[in-house]
């Protein structure tokens, strides 16, 4: 097997030199440039593996071989080399199509792991995990088509990705593919919903803590960065983080360090992140409840999940696919069948709760159904969230013997009602359709005296 092949390009001789040594002693046959001129001249006569570039050359910046290269050579992993804490360098690269960065003085180890997982893009014996063929973005609409070719482009990077999407929609199946399909696939994946974690233990549960330093920590332990090393780390309902962990989380982002609670040194961590909310960061941002660096840092590149409603022609297969599963489940024979008019009512629904809404009116039909054929009242789809019969019911004004207190409750609970029919009395759903806390949802639920 030859050895790989890498174009080295710095105008520091002394860096130059010790990349040289440390790519060597990996087996890899270097090639150095000392400007973009000679680069871009390398480029044209012969092939290469991988490319690791300064970000400031004698003739240019190293961004124009970044852009050069993902747009000529998009298999060609290139890594950018930046300034100490210049992250704002380091996301620009990333945002034109580099496949990592490491930042000067560069710590060899986190090299090398760079190095390693660039070689990885493309090699058909990498050591991947077996692809797990339950993981399927289900559907052939054209939204569907162009998320699933960003998915397996985005895969191929390093960079920080945001998911945005409704709830129900799909996003942490988006981010395993993701990760499934990349250099990461054998190392974990670890979801983890920030909006579950008891406030005082987010930072205790995301970067670990030592024995001692708080009370109830009566031993060491490792956070779900140290649980990722080598994978990937979903952060679910990241804008749920408290601004004190978004500050710790945003350090670890830039210098691929945590600190454990109560540590006295730092552990490097080699973890790519992924974060999804179904919240409007930017919103977030601008009412001061989530930093405007964290989100730069985290939004290196956005994906959005589309809405159900977004994509009607999918419904049939994804009702086809669910029913066999449901079916399998509960032990039948074979699964039933959705007449013509449940199909319609289906794709004429606006599914607030998205695909996961439409999983669970497919397992209560099934549950109800006295034959194996599915008939649309079968369904009890809610007649608020039809989506040809948008319906906004205007609440009368208050009378005028009615306090002021007395009518907005009123609306309040008519809200609260709504988002729970909307979710079949998901509680968790609801809370997160009228944008507060579980904790909240339930206290004004004690307070309205709804059961």
């Amino acid at each position: 097997m030859s050895k790989a092949h890498a174009l080295v390009v710095d105008d520091e001789r002394d860096l130059l030199e010790l990349l040289k040594i440390t790519l060597t002693r990996m087996g890899i046959r270097c090639t150095t440039a000392m400007d973009l001129a000679t680069a871009n001249r390398l480029l044209d006569r012969q092939a290469f593996d991988l490319c690791l570039t300064d970000m400031r050359l004698p003739d240019g910046n190293g961004i124009e071989l970044v852009r050069r290269i993902a747009r000529e050579f998009p298999q060609l992993p290139v890594a950018m080399i930046t300034a100490h804490g210049n992250m704002d360098s380091a996301v620009e690269a990333m945002k034109a199509g580099a496949f990592d960065f490491v930042s000067k003085p560069v710590d060899l180890n986190v090299l090398r792991r760079l190095v390693e997982s660039a070689l990885r893009l493309d090699r058909k014996d990498s050591g991947k995990a077996k692809a797990d063929n339950t993981l399927q973005l289900l559907g052939n609409s054209k939204a569907i088509r162009e998320l699933r070719r960003l998915i397996a482009k985005l895969a191929r990077s390093q960079a920080p990705i945001y998911i945005h999407g409704e709830s129900g929609t799909g996003k942490e199946l988006a981010a395993r593919l993701i990760h499934q399909q990349s250099p990461r696939a054998a190392r974990p994946f670890v979801p983890v919903n920030c909006g579950a974690i008891p406030q005082e233990l987010v930072e205790s549960e995301l970067f670990g803590h030592k024995k001692g330093s708080f009370t109830g920590a009566v031993s060491d332990k490792q956070g779900l960065f140290q649980a990722a090393d080598g994978g990937t780390l979903f952060l679910d309902e990241i804008a749920d983080l408290p601004l004190q962990a978004q500050v710790k989380l945003l350090r670890v982002i830039q210098e691929k360090r945590v600190r454990p609670v109560g540590g006295h040194r730092e552990i490097p961590v080699d973890v790519r992140i992924i974060s999804a909310t179904h919240q409007d960061l930017a919103a977030a941002v601008e009412k001061g409840s989530f930093r405007q660096d964290l989100f730069y840092r985290i939004n290196v590149i956005d994906l959005r999940i589309p809405p159900l409603r977004e994509r009607p022609e999918d419904i049939p297969l994804l009702a086809e696919v669910f029913l066999a599963r449901i079916a399998r489940e509960n032990g039948l024979p074979k699964p039933p069948q959705l007449t013509k008019a449940a199909q319609k009512a289906l794709q004429e629904y606006a599914f607030p709760g998205n695909v996961r809404e439409l999983e669970n009116i497919l397992e209560r039909a099934l549950a109800l159904a006295e034959t194996d054929v599915i008939d649309a009242p079968d369904l009890f789809l809610s007649p608020s969230a039809l989506a040809s019969k948008p319906q906004a019911t205007a609440l009368a004004p208050p009378k005028e013997t009615q306090p002021l207190e007395d009518y907005l409750g009123e609306v309040e609970k008519q809200a609260i009602l709504r988002a729970l029919e909307e979710t079949h009395w998901n509680r968790t759903a609801a809370a997160k359709k009228l944008g507060m806390t579980l904790r909240s949802l339930r206290y004004r639920l004690n307070k309205l005296g709804i059961e």
